[in-house]
């Protein structure tokens, strides 16, 4: 089947009316917890897996996705109004978002904003279209030591991008393959890390980790931070539609992010908050209203924009054909899709045609949802601000609470809900990412079968690693990786560039 069919194939999914009621969803849900700062698509996703376990697996992951993208939108809402970033990855846009507010340009901005992203959204999901085919065909070709390969390469490479020391980012996803062996053995039968508890037999629950790292630790460190002046806001915007000269000017810098967010997201650790800052940091160089920048030039609000949400949209291309995942959502979906039974991988594009071509033809949808949603709702989005985090976090904890028990009716996950959130609040004071850890998490029960596959096949030979010429290579870049950023004068400047975003 060709592209056009499978495309066909896709939109006959996505277009039905429980589909589009999901992908309305997440995009509501994605831009409502983008405009709240503090939260994030990861909190929120990790707090909503319970309840997408019982959907449909193509619905499940249609509404997910949904929040994700969403999220991008509504955080460039809040960084333009207030200078407050709703998403990590907006923080880039309030440079000049806010100072074209403050002149009386919110309206333009907003709007410049809208359109590259969705421009940005809508070439990037034709570029997952495109490559999902051939990624996918040369994935299956992949044998246990190149898929071996492949996963440490995915993690070290996750390290090399991610902000923060190196070596705090390495032990994380140490513990986080740690975690993930807990439970029994599949090739012996026998328990390991479990102390005697029945309720660790299974392993510990995904859910439990995602839901205690990512949204009660984050609960914990929003309440510590509440600021009293959070509620002040441009309450009313008028003149949305941009000038001629606007449109003229966003143009270039809406192309260049796009290309460069598309770029980056696919790697492991790129994604929006990479691209938003790459983009920015080129077009601030190329542009011909470069002394703009910094008080108000729109090209420093389309660039990122563009940049962040196709780096969000083209992050789903190595989880959808090769069931790596390149950030911490998409490790979220992964999750989601174990949950389901499904295994991660290239064979869900041949084994699953409509949930892999369904969720790539939902992105358009959602993304065309996002533009007719953000703009006219604005003024509720501002004023949810007003909202202070001691009252909406007791019902969000409730509401993980509830979920987690839901899903297995086990007493044991709110235990472990409480001790990882704890834990992922110690992280968090540490200057330690959490997100490593669930990286590791996720991809160390598939790292260990891969490698022990891989010891079977070569009937215990280890040189299997090294003498496969695709393993070798990508072992080769995870070293060489690894040697880079540990250089003293690559690891200041890496410093450097992640305290400037």
């Amino acid at each position: 089947m060709d592209l056009i069919g499978n495309l066909a194939t896709g939109f006959s999914v996505a277009l039905t009316v429980a589909n589009l009621a999901y992908c309305l969803a997440g995009a509501v849900i994605g831009t409502l917890i983008g405009v709240l700062p503090g939260i994030g698509p990861v909190a929120t996703m990790a707090m909503l897996l319970p309840i997408t376990a019982t959907l449909p697996p193509t619905s499940s992951l249609i509404m997910l996705a949904g929040i994700y993208y969403g999220a991008q939108y509504g955080g460039s809402t809040t960084a333009i109004l207030i200078n407050l970033p709703g998403e990590s990855s907006s923080s880039v846009t309030t440079i000049d978002g806010y100072q074209m507010a403050r002149r009386g340009r919110a309206g333009p901005a907003l709007a410049a904003a809208a359109i590259a992203s969705f421009f940005a959204g809508s070439v990037s999901t034709l570029v997952i279209a495109l490559f999902a085919l051939p990624l996918t065909a040369v994935a299956l070709r992949f044998g246990p030591p190149e898929y071996f390969a492949l996963m440490v390469f995915g993690l070290v490479s996750s390290v090399a991008l991610a902000s923060g020391s190196t070596l705090k980012a390495i032990g994380m996803i140490l513990l986080g393959l740690l975690l993930g062996l807990v439970g029994t053995d599949l090739y012996t039968g026998a328990p390991r890390f479990t102390f005697g508890s029945m309720d660790l037999a299974d392993g510990i629950d995904f859910v439990a980790v995602a839901v205690g790292v990512f949204g009660l630790s984050e609960i914990l460190r929003n309440l510590e931070d509440e600021s009293p002046t959070r509620s002040a806001a441009i309450q009313k915007v008028s003149g949305l539609w941009p000038s001629r000269e606007d449109l003229r000017r966003i143009v270039a810098p809406t192309l260049r992010g796009t290309f460069i967010g598309a770029a980056l997201g696919i790697l492991p650790g790129g994604g929006a908050l990479l691209s938003a800052f790459a983009a920015y940091t080129i077009e601030k160089k190329l542009s011909r209203n470069s002394r703009e920048f910094g008080s108000g030039a729109i090209e420093g609000v389309a660039a990122p924009e563009s940049a962040n949400n196709a780096g969000a949209q083209t992050s789903f291309i190595p989880m959808l054909t090769l069931g790596i995942p390149s950030n911490p959502v998409m490790a979220l979906m992964i999750g989601a899709m174990i949950m389901q039974g499904i295994a991660p991988g290239p064979n869900v594009a041949t084994e699953k045609p409509e949930l892999f071509w369904g969720v790539i033809a939902s992105m358009w949808v959602g993304n065309a949802m996002l533009v007719l949603l953000n703009l006219p709702l604005i003024g509720i989005w501002v004023r949810l601000l007003s909202i202070p985090y001691y009252v909406l976090f007791p019902a969000i904890v409730a509401f993980c609470a509830i979920g987690v028990y839901s899903v297995d009716n086990n007493a044991f996950d709110l235990f472990e809900v409480t001790v990882f959130g704890l834990l992922g609040y110690a992280l968090v004071k540490l200057d330690c990412e959490p997100a490593p850890l669930v990286l590791g998490f996720i991809l160390g029960p598939m790292i260990e079968e891969h490698f022990r596959r891989s010891m079977i096949i070569s009937l215990g030979d280890p040189s299997v690693f090294v003498t496969r010429p695709i393993s070798a290579g990508l072992l080769f870049l995870a070293a060489v990786a690894l040697v880079i950023v540990s250089l003293p004068a690559i690891a200041s400047k890496r410093e450097k560039v992640f305290v400037d975003e």
